[in-house]
């Protein structure tokens, strides 16, 4: 077997690229879960609903179901992309809030990547603390 060594060694630098990105994402996730007691869950997920990486805080019980998460992201980043077009007229959405009788649901876009920060809240978190925590995320982005 011959192996093409720039292309083998190109594919150990984009390994480790991903591996890289795939930690620094990790500790994102952990790092917004240690702003509020109320946050939930908090994951990052891709244009096309997939998860890149998530954590749940410690001790708490999903609501979803696995199949029902999946469906939720997908709903979700599908209507980001959607919005997409009505950015020329109205600007781009810098975060979404939806209150539901069990759970908050927060969406951050990345204004870098073609990520979206989801997290989920206690059902009876305030919206001023839902603001905090949206500037404590700006400002951990550095946005």
């Amino acid at each position: 077997m011959v192996f093409n060594l720039p292309i083998a060694l190109k594919m150990t630098e984009n390994n480790d690229a991903k591996k890289a990105e795939i930690e620094i994402n990790k500790e994102k996730c952990l790092s917004f879960l240690n702003i509020s007691e109320k946050i939930r869950y908090v994951g990052i997920i891709n244009k096309f609903g997939r998860t890149v990486t998530g954590k749940l805080k410690n001790g708490i019980r999903p609501l979803l179901t696995p199949e029902q998460a999946r469906d939720e992201r997908y709903i979700e980043s599908t209507r980001q992309q959607l919005r997409k077009d009505l950015e020329i007229s109205i600007g781009k959405s810098i975060f979404t809030i939806e209150k539901n009788e069990n759970v908050v649901f927060l969406l951050i876009p990345d204004k870098f990547k073609d990520y979206f920060y989801y997290i989920t809240l206690e059902k009876d978190t305030p919206l001023v603390e839902i603001n905090d925590i949206i500037d404590k995320i700006n400002e951990k982005m550095g946005w």
